[in-house]
């Protein structure tokens, strides 16, 4: 066995998947497979045993979630370094898993190259995201830090332009649809607008979304 190999583990609860990855990076010379688990559960027994180099972690999982899982797994292997393999695209979900230890952050429609020659990169330091994951963060760094509008406001109007509704928002923020309506005429105040679309628009151009 060639003991230059980078060591890889697979979290991926979707058994068709998990084998793919497995086949395509245990075929690629230079790469080994360690471990494939479908749960973090799964993965906690014996994956430190596995001492993988690099973990490639799903956020959709049975029991522990990946973001959840990311911190346990630093505490379980701290020498691996966590590259996230995900459907997901939204900012929350990247800065999360962000914030808590993943080195990385790809969707599955990501290449297969790129899937291998991000394994490498995230092994040697580097952090791998897909072209509209790194947009997206982008755009969030870019955004204006002289905001007039509040942290909850702003997360408001960000939910208006996905095209949510008052009592959606109000029931995935766990607030009455009256706060809502109180945080949306607020928006429109301190942005000097009357409409929703003329409060994305201007907040899109002040580069407060």
């Amino acid at each position: 066995m060639n003991t230059r190999n980078i060591k890889v583990s697979i979290i991926e609860d979707d058994e068709t998947i998990r084998h793919g990855y497995s086949f395509l990076i245990g075929e690629t010379e230079g790469y080994e497979v360690v471990s494939a688990y479908s749960s973090y559960e799964d993965a906690a027994r014996k994956i430190a045993l596995d001492k993988p180099e690099v973990i490639l972690l799903d956020i959709e999982l049975p029991g522990t979630n990946g973001i959840d899982a990311i911190p346990k797994l630093k505490k379980l292997v701290p020498q691996a370094y966590i590259l996230i393999l995900t459907v997901y695209e939204s900012e929350k979900q990247i800065f999360n898993a962000l914030s808590n230890g993943a080195s990385g952050y790809l969707t599955k429609n990501t290449p297969s190259a790129r899937i291998i020659e991000s394994i490498k990169e995230v092994k040697d330091g580097g952090g791998p995201m897909s072209i509209n994951i790194a947009k997206l963060v982008i755009r969030s760094f870019q955004k204006n830090q002289e905001s007039p509008l509040s942290k909850r406001e702003t997360q408001i109007l960000e939910m208006i332009r996905d095209g949510k509704n008052r009592t959606q928002i109000a029931r995935e923020l766990f607030i009455d649809p009256e706060t809502v309506r109180s945080h949306v005429k607020n928006i429109y105040v301190k942005l000097d607008v009357n409409s929703r679309a003329d409060a994305i628009k201007t907040a899109r151009e002040n580069k407060l979304i």
